[in-house]
């Protein structure tokens, strides 16, 4: 409905929500044809900077690699979705890297899981006080680590980033844009 409006009035739009089903999506990609939109699950520019950065470091560090990927998590205790929608990002960013499928993630370990599967990719998520949101990418190889870590310790991050897409969208031509184009790192 806010997109049909947007249209109608010929307003750039930039959206933040998640969650949409199939249809929704289809109407905001089909929107998109008319009017520039931004849409993003996450407006920081660190975290669109660690996907960035995930992305590059997964291009070399691939299945064929010998570095193990892990997500780690961790949000204030009143969250209740886990894993979050930026460490659901980072998996997907993981998953493309390798060919891996969902049936390659691991939700936290227990028992005796046995031993680490080549296609394994592992995701953990602590709930806990007020934290805003960490999320750390790890690649462990032997005798080695590469860890790329972003704090949010303010929630003003993220409406910051909004208004840097809002006020870059202003110029942009009809088509559906992510954070990752109002940075220029899709460049």
């Amino acid at each position: 409905p806010l997109a049909e409006l947007a249209k109608a009035y010929n307003k750039p739009m930039v959206i933040g929500t998640t969650g949409h089903g199939k249809e929704d999506r289809l109407a905001i990609e089909k929107t998109a044809q008319f009017i520039p939109m931004v849409w993003a699950g996450n407006f920081s520019t660190g975290v669109n900077l660690l996907f960035f950065l995930t992305q590059q470091a997964a291009k070399v560090l691939n299945s064929q690699s010998d570095f193990d990927p892990e997500v780690i998590e961790m949000h204030h205790r009143l969250k209740k979705d886990a894993p979050s929608g930026t460490a659901d990002r980072l998996l997907e960013i993981l998953k493309e890297s390798r060919q891996a499928s969902d049936d390659d993630i691991s939700h936290g370990r227990e028992g005796m899981p046995g031993e680490r599967k080549p296609t394994e990719i592992g995701s953990h998520s602590l709930r806990g006080g007020d934290v805003v949101g960490e999320h750390t990418v790890i690649f462990a190889g032997i005798g080695e680590r590469i860890e790329l870590t972003h704090r949010a310790t303010d929630r003003v991050i993220f409406a910051a980033g909004a208004l840097k897409a809002a006020k870059w969208v202003f110029d942009q031509q009809p088509n559906l844009y992510s954070m990752q184009d109002v940075l220029g790192l899709n460049s």
